[in-house]
């Protein structure tokens, strides 16, 4: 058996969990009471009218009314032009324009643009990101990723996976992470960053980070935010810095062929750009930013051509206006 074999073995036995260990939330509340913690949450959004709603209702009377686990609840939206941020503000969370905060850095359009304008935003000690597309919603999505930051003051990043082939109450459910993450992450991690291939989905966008590790990483503004968050992470504080938890399903929409191609691409982008900075390759060419798909009618095909541009933003850290709000030095 390899050393890395041996790493993972150990990592996977001592840093995944089901989200059934911590189902005793009142328990996990007097933890985080005694660690003195505030723990906060952030739902990105871009046009969910249809399941934000739901996920309101069942965070705020489980997490906050029933139990005090989460300090704050807030929607932080890419500028939606359905009725996302009128009901959510309708049901009790806190909303806010990706581009009205940190005004004088400008606004750029993408996910990871609000992932990071949350660090400015929240106060939590403990961020939890939790996509806004989730059909069945349940308080597991957060309770479940902050436990291990709660309880474990070594992991400072938790994140989430669905379906695996891990026995639990005597059954075994089939495997399978996302597409682009069999395809794509899983196969590039195997190659230059083997450990984190422990992760079982890479991609998935619901996971707890301690802001000391948020505010020190920077954050492409688009499809590559998590894979660029493993790979920054690991390479300061290593594998034991992680932690998973499985909360056995997630249901949402599914995205087309097309699109997981410009993720992709976008995905591509950032990872290319870590381990040249890292040394892992060299002589890496100026990267094209086009991507081009096609599309049929009948017998004519035509080239879709797209720009894809996977910016970043720096560690927040950096940010005067940061500093200065959180009192650091």
């Amino acid at each position: 058996m390899s050393d890395t074999t041996k790493v993972i073995n150990q990592w996977l036995e001592n840093n995944t969990f089901h989200y059934g260990e911590f189902w005793k939330v009142k328990k996990l509340v007097e933890a985080k009471e005694k660690a003195g913690l505030t723990i906060s949450l952030c739902i990105p959004t871009l046009n969910e009218e249809e399941t934000i709603g739901k996920e309101i209702i069942i965070f705020i009377s489980e997490l906050m009314d029933r139990y005090p686990l989460i300090d704050e609840i807030a929607v932080i939206d890419s500028g939606s032009t359905d009725r996302t941020l009128e009901i959510a503000s309708s049901f009790g969370a806190d909303t806010y324009l990706s581009k009205d905060i940190l005004p004088g850095e400008g606004f750029k359009m993408g996910k990871g643009e609000n992932l990071w304008k949350a660090i400015y935003q929240l106060k939590g000690d403990i961020i939890c990101y939790v996509d806004g597309d989730i059909k069945n919603i349940h308080h597991r999505f957060v309770s479940g990723l902050v436990a291990p930051l709660i309880y474990r003051p070594e992991v400072k990043y938790v994140k989430a996976f669905y379906d695996r082939p891990l026995a639990y109450s005597g059954e075994t459910r089939p495997s399978g992470g996302g597409r682009v993450t069999e395809i794509l992450v899983r196969p590039l991690f195997s190659l230059f960053f083997p450990e984190l291939t422990a992760l079982v989905q890479p991609l998935s966008g619901e996971y707890a980070v301690r802001r000391e590790v948020l505010e020190q990483i920077p954050f492409p503004i688009g499809y590559g935010v998590e894979t660029s968050h493993l790979i920054d992470v690991y390479q300061k504080w290593g594998l034991g810095a992680f932690a998973q938890t499985d909360l056995e399903s997630r249901i949402h929409g599914h995205q087309s062929t097309a699109a997981l191609g410009k993720m992709s691409f976008g995905i591509l982008q950032s990872f290319l750009k870590r381990v040249h900075s890292l040394g892992m390759v060299d002589r890496l060419p100026e990267l094209n930013s086009v991507f081009r798909q096609f599309q049929a009618e009948g017998s004519r095909y035509e080239q879709i051509i797209m720009e894809i541009i996977e910016e970043e933003r720096p560690p927040m850290c950096t940010i005067p206006a940061y500093r200065e709000k959180h009192k650091q030095l």
